[in-house]
């Protein structure tokens, strides 16, 4: 990750024993989960939050994901991820996350997610409201893309 913009502190969380493997670190599947947490943590931020998603019929889809796995965690690491966004246009949203080993600040894993705002009635992708793709401008800097 860049220094562009600004990270938000989007979730703190620690490895247990059940989040290991065979092999005695965090299964990828974990890793995943807690991605997820911190992407709900990001988009309350914006003003994503169930209750917005709920009362105006939208939901959020993430459409393409890649993530790195740099360093093994094991059961009681604690761990920090920090969130960015990298893009907002007219009907998504493109951010990364860091997730770090906090005992010595190892950077553990990054996930790059591409996420599309949706009316989930009509099952379409729909533009984010005025407020909404204003704040995620202002928390990359003030810089959108083209409508897409």
């Amino acid at each position: 990750m860049t220094d562009e913009s600004p990270q938000v502190l989007s979730y703190r969380g620690v490895v247990y024993p059940w989040h290991c493997d065979q092999m005695g670190h965090m299964n990828v599947m974990w890793y995943t989960g807690k991605f997820d947490e911190a992407t709900w943590n990001l988009f309350a931020e914006l003003g994503l939050t169930q209750a917005y998603l709920a009362a105006n019929g939208r939901g959020m889809a993430a459409v393409e994901q890649t993530t790195r796995y740099l360093r093994e965690l094991v059961a009681g690491d604690t761990v920090t991820i920090t969130s960015r966004l990298v893009e907002v246009r007219e009907k998504v949203l493109r951010f990364e996350h860091s997730m770090v080993r906090t005992t010595d600040g190892i950077l553990a894993a990054t996930s790059a997610i591409t996420g599309v705002h949706l009316d989930t009635a009509l099952r379409k992708a729909c533009a984010f409201e005025e407020d909404i793709r204003c704040r995620a401008a202002a928390m990359i800097g003030g810089h959108t893309a083209d409508p897409v």
